[in-house]
């Protein structure tokens, strides 16, 4: 651990250089500007960014890179707040309570909460990712196909926290986001199938599109639909209301340590990435938190959750890819081919072959995290002026955004209409009570789970022992079926208590 501390002092020594401050300043920058647009996201952003670092050295391009990631998922949160459009996946469940805040008139405070939860997560991932990194790499080794595929059947039975009152209502959206999965090519047998002789559905169901169409266009048509609502609770907006009160700070902090540390662990697991680590640590906060059944209604505990979650599971990412050459998400895969055109080998050998890298890079992370949050705080009186726009206004500038997100996702036409079909699927879904949350949770997790099965009983040969194989198999199984049968023991639990209690009052009386 000393040791590990030395050499980060040597890579803040290197880091501080005037072209990696530079690099690590432009990288941030770019990343939370590119996060807040939807549609684009950490994946195109370090793509298209990619190229111009080639004349670069391998450190000061990597700390721009991994800078552009690294705040891609600090800027993702603002256009989910104010215009209830993700800038990136992982921001869809900051705008399920990020935008009813905005509704309530304290954009504010959502943006502060989402900006502070983001810095302590990240905090929390940079520094695990110091101490212990190649250490957590060989325990994201344990999880392979069966493991993640039970991770992943835990997170689907906690649909049921997200239905609302209503289960009828829930399940239908559940399905709904299950049967949008299924269209396309069964990446595992290579099948065509539900794409109904449509070319632009071969490949699938285009996220981007899906989740502007739910969350855009969507709001889009309330504004028009309901002119002139809200616009008095957004004029009196004050810059003053961005700040949290001690009492807040005091509910959040708890949520920031614990979805932090989920989190990185999220992070470290090849495949999993950083929109499965929000949507876990939501889903875990919804059920554990004290003001869980205010979730989605506008609370700021389901932006802290989900925003720490993204950020520290940004920084666990890293461990497999610099220690084990294993990228844990798309974005990082492509630093992967970065940094073979560099000449260098991700892997074991790598700390002590290449300290003159590793660390530095590491420390443009602490770098990078507080640019980030200076950047963001700095954007907000900005923000909290476009907010003030009225409905008449901004439902064109929103309409406009969603159009340009959901054509450049794939330069298709048919990626409009889909959104627009979509946001009209969801403005009647709204309207008879039926939450989407379900459907998008549905449609994120259930490819991931019919993978990770079919690689396990490929593995196999169809033998089903492979769930059961290690004890981390059983301790999943465990919780699958602790949380299956949570909510029926937790209803038992509280009639006793009402009866009781109902039963004193009449001794009483």
């Amino acid at each position: 651990m000393f040791e590990n501390l030395n050499l980060l002092f040597y890579g803040f020594a290197s880091v501080f250089t005037f072209n990696n401050i530079l690099a690590c300043l432009f990288g941030t920058i770019a990343g939370v500007f590119i996060g807040a647009m939807p549609g684009i996201g950490a994946l195109t952003g370090v793509a298209v960014l990619l190229p111009i670092t080639f004349a670069m050295n391998p450190a000061s391009a990597i700390i721009m890179l991994a800078a552009v990631y690294y705040a891609c998922a600090y800027g993702g949160s603002i256009s989910a707040v104010l215009l209830n459009i993700p800038g990136d996946t992982p921001a869809i469940c900051t705008a399920l309570d990020g935008y009813p805040l905005t509704k309530k008139g304290m954009p504010g405070k959502a943006l502060t909460t989402c900006f502070m939860s983001s810095f302590i997560g990240g905090t929390i991932g940079i520094l695990i990712l110091t101490v212990s990194g190649p250490m957590l790499a060989r325990i994201g080794l344990n999880f392979g196909s069966p493991e993640l595929a039970l991770l992943i059947l835990l997170a689907l039975t906690s649909i049921g926290w997200l239905l609302g009152d209503n289960v009828i209502h829930g399940l239908l959206a559940t399905s709904l986001g299950v049967l949008f999965a299924t269209v396309g090519t069964d990446y595992a047998a290579g099948y065509l199938r539900f794409h109904f002789g449509i070319p632009n559905l071969m490949a699938g169901v285009a996220f981007v599109p899906l989740v502007i169409g739910m969350f855009g266009f969507s709001q889009v048509i309330e504004m028009v639909t309901q002119r002139g609502i809200g616009d008095r609770e957004k004029a009196n907006i004050r810059i003053q209301d961005m700040f949290l009160t001690w009492g807040e700070v005091k509910r959040i902090l708890p949520v920031q340590v614990r979805c932090g540390l989920l989190g990185t662990f999220v992070g470290v697991m090849p495949g999993a990435g950083s929109t499965s680590a929000a949507f876990l640590a939501y889903i875990m906060e919804r059920r554990i938190n004290r003001n869980g059944s205010k979730f989605t209604k506008g609370v700021i505990e389901g932006c802290a959750a989900s925003e720490a979650a993204n950020n520290s599971a940004v920084a666990g990412a890293f461990a497999p890819l610099l220690t084990l050459g294993i990228p844990g998400s798309s974005t990082t895969a492509i630093l992967l081919g970065g940094l073979m055109m560099w000449g260098l080998q991700p892997g074991p050998l790598l700390f002590t072959e290449k300290p003159d890298f590793v660390w530095p890079l590491i420390a443009s992370f602490y770098l990078a995290n507080v640019i980030g949050l200076i950047t963001c705080f700095a954007c907000i009186p900005l923000a909290m002026k476009a907010v003030s726009i009225s409905n008449a206004v901004l439902a064109p500038i929103v309409f406009a955004t969603c159009v340009v997100a959901s054509y450049t996702t794939n330069n298709s036409m048919f990626d409009v209409y889909f959104m627009i079909g979509v946001g009209i699927l969801s403005y009647f879904l709204k309207l008879s009570e039926i939450p989407t949350a379900p459907l998008l949770l549905a449609f994120v997790l259930s490819p991931m789970l019919e993978k990770y099965i079919r690689q396990s009983f490929d593995m196999t040969r169809g033998d089903p022992s492979i769930f059961i194989r290690n004890s981390i198999c059983w301790i999943l199984i465990a919780l699958f079926w602790g949380f299956c049968f949570a909510p029926i023991i937790v209803k038992r639990v509280k009639g006793g208590r009402a009866r009781k209690q109902s039963s004193q009052e009449f001794r009483t009386h």
